[in-house]
């Protein structure tokens, strides 16, 4: 092992291939946490430079010994095989975000160089980011530094002066070579006239006033241990860059760029609402598989541990082949639903926001795939009851976890019974599935528009109708996220709705006020009605109704046997009725 302090002209000036292997992340430094930080120190550094020059009368090197240098952090690369006649050649083990970087950034100075026509400048540039064309093999082999392959087409769009950007405009990699190429061009116009001389400090800032330490490994060295205990700067490593290191490094040469490819896609590194964080969904899926697998609850944070711990005594191949098709099933399911029952219960539990029950949906889609719609509709009926009820949601990590052990030791033919089951026994508070006295009972008398998001509280008015179009129209069940809530008797009713004169005002107010939030005096629309309508006497917003909804749940009380007025029994009455109609829907047996 050697170890070295390096410009980046002493460590790109000669022929070279810096190879990011597969173990490694792909670029995710960002403008406000990296770019800006950097384009700031090189400016500093150039205008330290100019003033330097100035007081040393025009003596380039002394400017350059007076002029701060500034530290980029550490890199290690390792020394690999290639052949006589071939460039000389090392992998990144650590430091590719920061490498990447400096490319980029060199090439953006080097593309603004050729716009000012500076082709001294821009040719001693390029030899900093391609090799002699005279000396490689393989056309991409141009280039000095390779990413890993999600990252390539990008990097070569945007360090090929002659290939177009369009398709990679979203890429981190094109998008920090133009925030540092419009850097540059906007630094260089700020004092006129002396444009060149600001692209010469740029060129003399990046190539030779920039330090790493570079450690460079021998072959016989082990990259995968290295790059896992390393301690990462820049932005911290992922539990699924981890396992994925981990993973590949049993695979042989010839696989490993496609052993982890499937997982690597834009869907899978999309980041989704976790709690109060934002992570990639291929980390909370594997967080949620190895829950699947181990009937053990899986930290976050140490989803990497609890993966080495789980393959420790199985085949590596197998496992990560078990992996995959689990995942695999979960994207079907996700991307192209079977039937209209996943297609809405994707949708109600992503607004229930239950996905803590998503390793008994990879369990069941593995090995109960036949009777995934019976399983989906009880832990729907399970979990929109207790919403409704407002259970309390703690405790349902672990019950998902004792769902999947009797799962797992019951044959698929009598899981829907078993689920089923394991439900109807559950007494604790965070298990027990509320009856339909519980469920009517709560519909009476619990102002679920103040409970409940309009997300939830939409869901089960969505459930309603849709069920009430199958039952007189024989349509099939939809998803409508586009509905809006409406009260049917106003929040605002003081100037147009008059108390009941034969009660007291008090006791009459405070009925109202508690029954105007259930769920019998909401409804939805197409369109939310204006102010004036909506607050309006119940004759104005019935005809309204009628005119801007087509909804089978609003004919009821608009049609000519519809109620000519609107109170509070007939409030009770309706959430009575869509009680039953609740039960019906997400049934649970007595």
């Amino acid at each position: 092992m050697k170890t070295d302090i390096l410009t980046p002209q002493a460590l790109f000036r000669k022929d070279i291939r810096f190879t990011i292997p597969p173990f490694q992340r792909q670029y995710v430094w960002t403008q406000e946490n990296q770019w800006e930080p950097l384009w700031e120190d090189v400016r500093n550094i150039s205008e330290n430079y100019l003033e330097n020059f100035d007081i040393q009368g025009g003596d380039n090197v002394s400017a350059q010994e007076r002029t701060q240098r500034h530290f980029l952090g550490t890199v290690v690369i390792q020394q690999v095989s290639y052949a006589v006649t071939d460039i000389e050649r090392r992998e990144v083990i650590d430091g590719q975000q920061r490498l990447t970087t400096l490319q980029l950034l060199l090439d953006a100075i080097q593309l603004v160089s050729l716009e000012h026509e500076e082709k001294q400048i821009s040719t001693r540039l390029s030899k900093l980011v391609t090799n002699d064309q005279d000396l490689i093999t393989d056309k991409d082999d141009i280039f000095k530094l390779w990413p890993t392959t999600t990252d390539r087409e990008a990097f070569k769009h945007a360090m090929d002066n002659h290939l177009a950007i369009d398709g990679f405009e979203d890429s981190n990699i094109v998008q920090a070579h133009k925030y540092f190429a419009e850097s540059a061009r906007f630094w260089i116009r700020e004092k006129k006239g002396m444009e060149i001389d600001r692209l010469k400090a740029l060129e003399i800032a990046v190539s030779g006033m920039l330090r790493m330490v570079v450690i460079d490994l021998d072959t016989v060295d082990d990259p995968y241990l290295i790059f896992e205990t390393l301690n990462a700067r820049g932005t911290p490593l992922l539990e699924s860059e981890l396992i994925k290191n981990y993973v590949i490094s049993y695979f042989p040469p010839q696989d490993k760029e496609i052993i982890w490819s499937d997982l690597e896609s834009k869907w899978w590194r999309t980041e989704l609402k976790q709690g109060r964080l934002y992570r990639p969904r291929i980390d909370i899926m594997l967080d949620y598989w190895l829950e699947m697998r181990t009937r053990e609850e899986v930290s976050a944070n140490k989803v990497f541990r609890a993966f080495k711990k789980h393959s420790d005594d199985l085949d590596i191949q197998t496992v990560v082949s078990d992996l995959k098709r689990d995942l695999n099933y979960f994207q079907l399911f996700q991307q192209n639903p079977n039937s209209s029952v996943e297609e809405v219960f994707q949708y109600r539990i992503g607004v229930l926001q239950m996905a803590v029950f998503t390793p008994v949906l990879l369990y069941v889609l593995q090995y109960n795939k036949r009777y995934t719609g019976s399983i989906l509709l009880i832990l729907e009926s399970f979990l929109i009851r207790r919403m409704i009820c407002r259970s309390t949601t703690r405790g349902y990590s672990n019950l998902a976890l004792e769902l999947l052990k009797v799962l797992s030791e019951c044959d698929a033919l009598e899981s829907p019974r078993i689920v089923q089951d394991f439900f109807l026994k559950q007494e604790s508070e965070s298990g027990t599935w509320p009856t339909n006295e519980e469920l009517i009972n709560a519909c009476q008398n619990l102002p679920l528009y103040r409970l409940l998001t309009r997300g939830r509280l939409r869901l089960i008015l969505e459930g309603v109708e849709d069920y009430l179009r199958i039952q007189y129209e024989t349509e099939p069940e939809k998803v409508q996220k586009w509905l809006t809530i409406e009260h049917l008797l106003p929040q605002s009713w003081e100037e147009k709705w008059k108390l009941p004169e034969n009660l007291d005002e008090a006791e009459a107010r405070q009925r109202r006020n508690q029954l105007v939030n259930t769920v019998g005096n909401l409804t939805l629309i197409e369109r939310k009605l204006n102010a004036q309508v909506s607050n309006n006497n119940w004759g104005v917003k019935r005809q309204a109704l009628n005119k801007h909804s087509i909804l089978r749940m609003n004919h009821e009380l608009t049609s000519e046997n519809g109620p000519m007025e609107w109170n509070e029994s007939l409030i009770v009455e309706r959430s009575t009725r869509i009680a039953k109609f609740v039960a019906k829907i997400w049934p649970r047996p007595t």
